[in-house]
């Protein structure tokens, strides 16, 4: 397997050809799997403060640009590497890909499918993992005028405190009144109402997509404990908490270890390489592409 350091000489070798690098491993590993082969990858690791990097409605275009000739019969491995984002959007994104694909779908997290990226992953029949992989909490982001996206748990969680302080001690208003100030009320709500629906279709997919061939019974329990263990905020403690291959695997998930299967996992970690060397050397953001060489990327604007 090239390591990190075989495939920048490689890169260099041909001249900043990014594209081309990371499209050969792209069709390395769809001829090696015989499936369709999608990554869907987020540069928010290397440029932090660029909004875009998240999960949005603008993935649609992308995902329509690339699924778009491709034979639907061979299934779908898709790739992942994300922060989250709108949960809206994912249950749009999921109920596209499951209707072009039905349940045919596996995941792969050579590194981090956090939030929403961790729901995505969810809902394909199995999730395939290294020691080095983790997912996330299923908490679900809001935007916010002039925050950005915030966590809708800690919002909650933050809501909830104030009123057992100020219970306890109603001087306290003044202080909590000035942390909360920046929140409507309905806001407050709308994180609820985020929650709900992400425990609600993570649900749902699991049970119709995971554990479809379990019985009614068995199908429905493990899927919300499942949910359970991934959105109990108290069990998380915080939103960017990396939940690892076992401890995926222990609490229920399909979880298949990519070290159990060498030239897989080699394939698999080319490809991410050579994309997190596109996003760090490139001005693209996020990168959604096929194994045919068709992609959707989105790119700094011009002069940032």
């Amino acid at each position: 397997m090239p390591n990190w350091g075989d495939l920048l000489e490689e890169i260099h070798t041909l001249g900043s050809t990014y594209d081309i690098v990371r499209r050969d491993y792209l069709k390395n590993l769809h001829d090696m799997t015989q499936r369709n082969i999608i990554i869907y990858y987020s540069g928010w690791l290397q440029k932090p403060n660029v909004l875009g990097t998240e999960m949005s409605d603008i993935d649609m275009e992308g995902f329509m640009t690339v699924i778009h000739r491709l034979d639907l019969k061979k299934g779908l491995d898709l790739i992942l590497h994300t922060p989250g984002g709108q949960v809206t959007a994912t249950e749009s994104l999921v109920e596209y890909l499951r209707k072009m694909f039905d349940t045919d779908i596996r995941a792969f997290v050579p590194q981090l499918s956090m939030s929403a990226g961790t729901m995505i992953a969810c809902a394909c029949k199995e999730i395939f993992m290294g020691a080095h992989s983790s997912l996330g909490p299923i908490d679900p982001q809001l935007a916010y005028p002039g925050m950005g996206f915030v966590p809708a748990h800690g919002v909650v969680e933050e809501f909830e405190t104030a009123q057992k302080e100020i219970a306890k001690d109603p001087n306290s208003i003044a202080i909590w009144q000035l942390a909360l100030s920046k929140y409507p009320p309905a806001f407050i709500g709308e994180c609820q109402k985020a929650i709900e629906l992400a425990n609600e279709i993570v649900t749902k997919w699991l049970r119709t997509g995971m554990f479809q061939n379990l019985s009614t019974t068995d199908k429905k329990q493990k899927s919300e404990e499942i949910v359970k263990k991934l959105a109990d905020h108290t069990l998380s403690k915080t939103h960017d908490r990396h939940f690892a291959s076992d401890y995926c695997e222990a609490i229920g998930l399909k979880i298949t270890h990519l070290e159990d299967d060498v030239k897989l996992q080699d394939a698999v970690l080319s490809v991410h390489h050579a994309c997190i060397h596109t996003l760090t050397a490139t001005p693209a953001t996020k990168i959604i592409e096929n194994h045919k060489g068709k992609a959707f990327i989105q790119t700094l604007p011009q002069g940032g």
